[in-house]
C-alpha cells in the first residue's frame, strides 16, 4: 500500500533537483502542499521543514518533517530522505517517511519518490485511506510529477499548467453535462412538446417522432459519456462543434420561430460550440498522472 510514482525527465539534473528541493519551486509545482518553509539549521543537523495544505473554506492542514540524508554516488545519482508527521487533528496522515531519486539514464533522467505513512482515527482512518485518500495522493503526486516534466522540458509554468487544466476541465465537463441534460431531460424523460413541434417541421411523420426523439436522446446521452470517458480525446469536441453549427442551420431553415424564443437554439449552441473550441485550444500539454509508473520496478 506504500505510494511509488516514477518519471522520466529530459531536463539537467541540477535544475531538477532545485526545483524539486527549494520548498519556494516545490510547492508552484506539487499539488499536495500549499506551502513549504525551511526552518533555520543549526550545524551538523538535519534540514526540518513546515508545511500546509490548503483544504477550502479557509482550512488548511499542517504538519512538519525533516531530510535524514542527501548523497550522490559515483554514477549521478542522488537521494533525499525525509520523514514527516502532523500533530494537527484534521490531518488523516500521522507520521509517515519517504525519499527522493535522481538517476541518470541514457533516456533522461528517472525521477522518483516512494513513501509511505500512518494514519490516525484507527480503523474508519485505515478505511478512508484504503478507500478514498491513499489512491487521491497517488494520483495528485503523479499528476505533479508530470506538472514538473512540463515545466523542466517544455518551460510551462506550473502556474499555467493549473490555469489550462482548469480551463478544460469546466469546458469539457460543461458540454458533457448539456449533451447528457439535453438528451435526457427534454426527449427521454419529459418528452419536451418543442422537441416534437421540430422533429415533425424537420419532416418526421408524427408516428415516428416518438421513436426518433427517445434514439437521438438516447445518442445525446452516450455523447456525453464518451466525452467523459475518451477525456483526452479531441474528436468528441469537433464533433460537438460541427454539431452545434449544424443544428443552428437546421433550426433556422426548418423552424425558425425558434430563434426569436427565450433560451433559443442560437445562443445555445453557439455557447457549447465556443466551450468546445476553448477545450481544444488549451488542452495540448496539459499534466496527466498516466505519464508516470506506479509500481517499483522488480529490480
Amino acid at each position: 500500500m506504500s505510494i511509488y510514482v516514477e518519471i522520466l525527465i529530459h531536463g539537467p539534473i541540477d535544475d531538477l533537483w532545485e526545483k524539486s528541493q527549494e520548498p519556494k519551486l516545490h510547492q508552484r509545482w506539487d499539488l499536495r502542499f500549499s506551502e513549504i518553509d525551511y526552518l533555520p539549521r543549526p550545524p551538523g543537523e538535519a534540514q526540518k521543514f513546515l508545511y500546509a495544505t490548503r483544504i477550502g473554506a479557509g482550512m488548511r492542514i499542517v504538519g512538519a518533517g525533516e531530510s535524514t540524508g542527501e548523497r550522490d554516488n559515483r554514477v549521478g545519482e542522488r537521494t533525499s530522505a525525509l520523514k514527516f508527521w502532523s500533530e494537527d487533528p484534521k490531518s488523516l496522515i500521522e507520521f509517515g517517511s519517504g525519499y527522493w531519486k535522481y538517476i541518470p539514464s541514457s533516456d533522461g533522467i528517472r525521477f522518483i519518490t516512494w513513501y509511505d505513512y500512518q494514519t490516525r482515527f484507527g480503523a474508519i482512518g485505515r478505511f478512508i485511506d484504503r478507500l478514498f485518500f491513499r489512491p487521491l495522493l497517488g494520483w495528485a503526486t503523479a499528476w505533479s510529477f508530470d506538472r514538473l516534466r512540463l515545466w523542466i522540458e517544455e518551460g510551462i509554468l506550473p502556474e499555467i499548467s493549473r490555469d489550462r487544466t482548469l480551463a478544460y476541465s469546466l469546458c469539457r465537463a460543461t458540454v458533457a453535462f448539456i449533451w447528457l441534460y439535453h438528451g435526457l431531460v427534454p426527449k427521454l424523460i419529459y418528452r419536451s412538446p418543442d422537441e416534437f413541434k421540430m422533429l415533425i417541421d424537420a419532416g418526421i411523420p408524427s408516428s415516428h417522432a416518438p421513436g426518433v426523439m427517445s434514439s437521438l436522446g438516447f445518442v445525446e446521452v452516450c455523447f456525453a459519456l464518451i466525452l467523459l470517458i475518451f477525456w483526452k480525446s479531441r474528436w468528441p469536441l469537433r464533433i460537438t462543434i460541427f454539431a452545434m453549427l449544424l443544428g443552428v442551420i437546421g433550426v433556422a431553415v426548418e423552424s425558425a420561430a425558434y430563434l426569436t424564443a427565450a433560451f433559443n437554439p442560437v445562443t445555445l449552441n453557439l455557447a457549447v460550440a465556443v466551450l468546445a473550441f476553448i477545450a481544444l485550444q488549451v488542452c495540448t500539454n496539459l499534466p496527466t498522472a498516466r505519464k508516470c509508473s506506479r509500481k517499483a520496478p522488480e529490480n
